[in-house]
């Protein structure tokens, strides 16, 4: 019987382990560069089967939250060499996460003050983070067809940065109602053309961002995000029909051998099976998609264990467990107590409540 805790190759890459630390927005690298924190931050949790690092901007309209790091720059190329030449020397395995978060943004994050990017003009009902607090977003600004090649340009740069930076791959954000995921549902792209309307032209953008990134970097070491099921704070509505969305969207993936499928499974931080929302058939897209499947959304142990052992995936991405317990995967091992969160000190702030929760004695 599968655990846990058994290795598993996923692509070009071996992980010790099937425990994955999920992307985990903290809200402390300093004008878009991550620290000396973030090293040991990322550092403590080496011991995961894989690190996703938080969400990291592949450009400056790609912001959405304030001090959120990006990978674009040479500074923080450099930044991140330092993290994963820590995490690498600890045993780890770490990729980073792609991310542009489209119209979940605000004018004062943005070079210049421009409005924020999407497949449409209207504005998510969800609020930001920036430098006077929780604020609205902005209006967007519905990218033209003939920007988004430079979008894709955007990303493929980004990757190159991350192996440039030593990481062992890349995570495509497409989720979360972030900007592909804007593109993805017929609830927010109210396009016409080649990139809206049907849902063939709806997956496009993002089979057309995954084909760059793995060019860049390989199929092997590339992964994506799905979230379904996601309102991620009421942002976006569903898809009118997500279980045939989703499934043209793995079907055009499959083809290309990506390392892994993360899928979020409900509502992100929320309920697996939302109120009101559609019963996906979760088999049927996992046995469509070829490389290793991911599952993710408050799996406590026994729901980890439970999970691998049927077969229901090949990994478990905790979240919130791996903010306050570095060492978690001993901690599951040994079915040891676990720390208690500080939820006040999730987002910006110093070492408290980031690098000082303790590891078992």
């Amino acid at each position: 019987m599968t655990s846990l805790f058994d290795p598993i190759r996923i692509g070009d890459l071996s992980l010790s382990n099937r425990i994955v630390m999920a992307p985990l927005t903290r809200n402390r690298a300093t004008g878009g560069v991550p620290n000396a924190m973030t090293t040991e931050y990322y550092r403590q949790r080496a011991s995961a089967g894989l690190i996703i690092t938080e969400g990291s901007q592949i450009s400056p309209m790609a912001m959405g939250y304030l001090d959120t790091p990006g990978i674009y720059s040479p500074a923080q190329v450099a930044a991140w060499r330092e993290v994963t030449e820590a995490v690498h020397a600890a045993g780890g395995r770490i990729v980073i996460q792609l991310w542009h978060v489209g119209r979940i943004s605000h004018t004062s994050l943005l070079p210049d003050g421009a409005a924020p990017v999407s497949s449409t003009n209207q504005r998510a009902n969800a609020h930001t983070f920036t430098a006077a607090g929780f604020l609205p977003v902005s209006e967007p600004r519905a990218l033209h067809d003939d920007e988004l090649p430079d979008l894709i340009e955007q990303y493929r740069h980004a990757a190159r940065c991350a192996m440039q930076a030593g990481f062992d791959g890349v995570e495509v954000h497409a989720a979360n109602t972030y900007l592909l995921e804007q593109f993805l549902r017929d609830s927010v792209n109210d396009r016409t053309g080649s990139y809206g309307g049907s849902i063939a032209n709806r997956v496009r953008l993002i089979v057309e961002v995954v084909r760059a990134v793995c060019d860049e970097v390989g199929a092997g070491r590339t992964g994506i995000r799905l979230s379904p099921l996601t309102t991620f704070g009421g942002s976006a509505a569903l898809d009118s029909d997500p279980q045939a969305l989703y499934g043209c969207l793995i079907d055009a993936l499959a083809p290309l051998g990506l390392a892994y499928m993360h899928l979020i499974e409900g509502e992100t931080g929320g309920a697996r099976q939302p109120e009101g929302a559609p019963v996906l058939d979760y088999a049927a897209l996992r046995q469509a998609f070829p490389g290793a499947w991911m599952i993710n959304n408050g799996y406590d142990r026994d729901e980890g264990f439970e999970a691998v052992a049927c077969g229901k995936a090949d990994l478990v991405a905790y979240g919130r467990l791996f903010i306050s317990n570095p060492d978690l995967v001993r901690r599951l091992r040994e079915d040891a107590a676990l720390n208690a969160l500080q939820a006040d000190k999730l987002y910006g702030g110093g070492a408290e409540g980031y690098i000082d929760y303790p590891a078992l004695a």
